[in-house]
């Protein structure tokens, strides 16, 4: 059998009715979705399902809705196969859906933690003074100079190092904006502000990491059942302590994730899967490394046929 990995997306792989069809045909799913409900208080089926769009975008309301939708496909996952991934990974977001599913956290304890987590976020910077922006086609170390011109890592820096040749930078909306100007002035293929409403994994978020800092203390981390490959140093924690500084730091320290692609391949682990909805965290990672294998989930077909081309590999297992 081939080794694979499970990477998990983060926010904006979002939609009205998202993973509908698995809720369709495995009870599991909709057993997520009411202890999602019952955690948080509002029926949190109901917005998936059926929106409005503008709250299920809202990131207090993202969080949770997408990290219930990857655990329930993970319960699927578990309901129909014994094989399990070598390694997980998710990106922002998505590695706490990772560390539900590696048995580090309590579902019911993680979705309240991303819901105050978003909550936090929202919190800790009024609308319209932070922003995000994507620069594609300039080198990271460029990316970084542009942003070190522009002003101190207060003001700008880059948030997500996504592919090789795509970096999204965050800050104050002011400083990103000149930074886009000054990325374009560089030669950048694109370079242009992304619909969000908090600049992420930027030095804004220091406030919002406080606040979760204190709510994690109270949270208890059981020890890994699958290696989790964090998105702020690229390693593997079974320390509780240490996962919990991790995902504190994450909240205003960039996401590593061409790093954390190339660990995992480092380990000679070169099949993904992307358990959860969307298809944005497989064509990014396809970016990073084209050999790689990826494949996307969306449906219940094609994690059958996922299944099926693990099982028949050329060694037969």
């Amino acid at each position: 059998m081939n080794k694979f990995a499970f990477i998990f997306p983060g926010q904006g792989s979002q939609s009205i009715g998202m993973i509908g069809d698995y809720a369709a045909q495995f009870p599991v799913v909709n057993e997520v979705f009411e202890q999602a409900s019952q955690d948080l208080g509002y029926d949190v089926a109901a917005l998936i399902k059926n929106g409005p769009e503008e709250q299920l975008n809202q990131t207090q309301y993202t969080q949770p809705a997408l990290l219930a939708a990857s655990v329930a496909m993970w319960k699927v996952w578990q309901s129909y196969t014994a094989l399990e991934p070598t390694f997980m990974a998710g990106h922002s977001l998505g590695e706490y859906s990772a560390l539900v599913c590696a048995g580090v956290l309590n579902f019911s304890d993680a979705i309240r933690i991303v819901a105050k987590r978003g909550q936090f976020m929202q919190e800790a910077v009024p609308q319209g003074v932070g922003a995000m922006a994507a620069i594609i086609g300039l080198t990271d170390e460029q990316v970084q100079e542009v942003c070190e011109k522009v002003g101190p890592s207060q003001d700008v820096c880059p948030a997500n190092y996504n592919s090789v040749g795509q970096v999204v930078i965050a800050g104050k909306k002011s400083s990103v904006e000149e930074a886009v100007a000054q990325a374009t002035k560089l030669g950048a293929k694109l370079a242009k502000l992304i619909p969000v409403s908090v600049p992420s994994h930027c030095m804004l978020m220091r406030p919002a990491a406080d606040k979760l800092k204190e709510m994690l203390l109270d949270i208890v981390f059981q020890e890994p059942k699958f290696s989790v490959v964090n998105n702020v140093d690229v390693s593997i924690e079974n320390d509780a302590n240490m996962i919990c500084d991790a995902l504190v730091r994450q909240l205003y320290s960039p996401v590593q994730w061409v790093r954390t692609i190339q660990y995992i391949q480092e380990q000679q682990v070169t099949t993904f899967a992307e358990c959860g909805p969307g298809k944005v965290l497989t064509a990014m990672t396809k970016r990073i490394d084209k050999q790689l294998i990826l494949s996307m989930m969306l449906k219940p077909e094609q994690m059958e046929k996922f299944v099926n081309d693990l099982t028949c590999d050329k060694g037969g297992e």
